[in-house]
């Protein structure tokens, strides 16, 4: 790709995390990546290449390990001439929320990354004449701490997004709580499954986003910023669902639209297009942790209607969720217990920072990095090998707690749909799928005492603003972290 021939114009504003913004071409499926620095904080050429290969190695040569081959798109590294990367920042540079403005748009260095766009088919390579439907989903944690070193009872009944919810909502974040619970969402029932989309739908926040041709139709583009209306929705997926527009319009036609929608997005969740095995990571089993959440909306349901029992139908072994599920649980002794183990790295690299390049702390992203996650022993022998393998076993659980599911569909006929291409079916309607998986960054070593004060806050925001209101037993008397005496008279 020539992106030195091709002007400015064509490319258009795409989107942008805490780290990176993202351009993509208005005609071609490639988006370029450009890395972000704080004003007055600019990094060297040098030290922008050394962070984009860092990036692609880590999704190279770790995360690919985990997920497949076919659902993890790494990219490349391209040099742009200068110009065009100024002309193309100020054209942008409008379309940016007011809340991502901090931070400017590497200008200088002329590197960036070069990705498919994954709001457009990625499995077949021919030429797109149909209509492109992607739905990107930020599933979260699926699955309850199961460690010993879990000194909060609420934490193995309640999982950490439902609890996060009424934290976010305090602090402004978004208006109302959301009814999703992740553990739904990887519960690989069903009907658990469908309600979840359904929540997510109701309530995007930035868990949930519907592209049309690459053009975002439905979610948030900023944490202000929501689209919610289903009628709308229900206009955009109509030709999708309904290709002959034999259905009347009104409340009716719209539920119908959304019902088919997460049924397409259940199957795809479900399905399985990448045939390789994900490395040679023992898996965690799964049964450690509890099924299901205790604040979770579908289990209240349940509960009110007199049922006490969540099936869970388990994860086909093959499928994006399953795998993802399976490098979140490489958070085996949670953060209460990961921490003293990041301290106790911390301490050595103090006396001994020449170790930290052996140690591989930062990097290279290489096999042998990959080789020391396979270590799933949980006994301490008290080393720092030790400490540093659950730290970056952490690391990609967290980045996989983190990550987004992109599934695009195309419409297709009977006759054009070949084995070689995984198909789902409607009731009315045929679509040629992918899915991929985005957001794959490992999360930085240093954010570890931030995610250990963050976890603090929101259980104990949850106990003191939550449960003790849905609790009747708990009464004001018992407050948490206070010392609770039971003194004896004689009578």
């Amino acid at each position: 790709m020539e992106v030195e021939k091709m002007d400015e114009n064509e490319w258009k504003y795409h989107g942008e995390g805490n780290q990176s913004l993202v351009v993509s071409h208005c005609q071609r499926c490639v988006v370029l990546r450009f890395l972000k620095s704080p004003p007055n904080q600019n990094k060297t050429s040098e030290e922008i290449l050394h962070h984009l290969q860092n990036i692609v190695d880590f999704g190279k040569h770790v995360m690919k390990q985990f997920f497949g081959e076919n659902y993890v798109h790494h990219g490349e590294i391209i040099q742009l001439p200068l110009d065009f990367i100024r002309q193309l920042c100020l054209k942008i540079q409008p379309e940016r929320p007011e809340s991502r403005c901090d931070k400017d748009m590497d200008t200088l260095s002329g590197y960036a990354m070069c990705l498919p766009n994954l709001t457009r088919l990625q499995t077949y390579r021919f030429v797109e004449h149909r209509p492109i439907l992607c739905i990107e989903i930020k599933p979260k944690c699926g699955f309850i701490p199961f460690s010993s070193h879990v000194s909060q009872e609420i934490k193995h009944k309640v999982c950490r997004y439902c609890m996060h919810q009424h934290l976010k909502v305090a602090n402004g974040k978004w208006k109302r709580p959301s009814k999703y619970c992740p553990l739904d969402l990887f519960s690989g029932n069903k009907q658990r499954m469908h309600f979840a989309l359904k929540s997510l739908l109701q309530e995007p926040q930035n868990n949930l986003k519907i592209f049309k041709n690459g053009e975002l139709i439905y979610g948030c583009k900023d944490d202000q910023d929501c689209v919610s209306d289903w009628n709308e929705l229900a206009r955009h997926l109509k030709p999708f669902f309904f290709p002959s527009n034999g259905l009347v319009s009104g409340p009716h036609c719209t539920r119908t639209i959304v019902k088919e929608l997460i049924h397409v997005i259940t199957l795809t969740l479900l399905s399985s297009t990448d045939a390789c095995r994900a490395g040679d990571m023992k898996t965690v089993p799964i049964s450690q942790g509890r099924s299901y959440c205790e604040a979770s909306a579908f289990n209240k349901e349940l509960v009110r209607n007199g049922k006490h029992k969540l099936e869970s139908s388990g994860l086909p072994r093959g499928c994006l969720l399953y795998k993802t599920l399976q490098a979140q649980m490489l958070d085996m002794l949670d953060i209460e217990g990961l921490h003293p183990l990041y301290s106790r790295v911390e301490q050595y690299l103090e006396e001994f920072p020449e170790e930290r390049s052996t140690l591989q702390t930062d990097g290279p992203y290489n096999e042998a990095f990959y080789e020391k996650l396979l270590d799933l022993s949980a006994e301490d022998d008290g080393t720092v090998a030790f400490a540093l393998t659950k730290v970056q076993q952490y690391r990609i659980a967290m980045t996989a707690k983190d990550c987004s599911l992109m599934i695009a569909l195309s419409p297709c006929l009977q006759d054009e749909c070949s084995e070689q291409r995984p198909v789902v079916l409607t009731s009315k309607s045929r679509f040629t799928f992918s899915v991929s998986v985005l957001d794959l960054d490992l999360k930085p070593y240093e954010s570890i005492p931030h995610q250990y004060k963050l976890d603090s806050d929101i259980v104990n925001y949850y106990l003191k603003n939550v449960q003790a209101k849905d609790d009747p037993v708990m009464s004001p008397l018992f407050k948490e972290n206070e010392d609770c005496t039971l003194v004896l008279h004689k009578v």
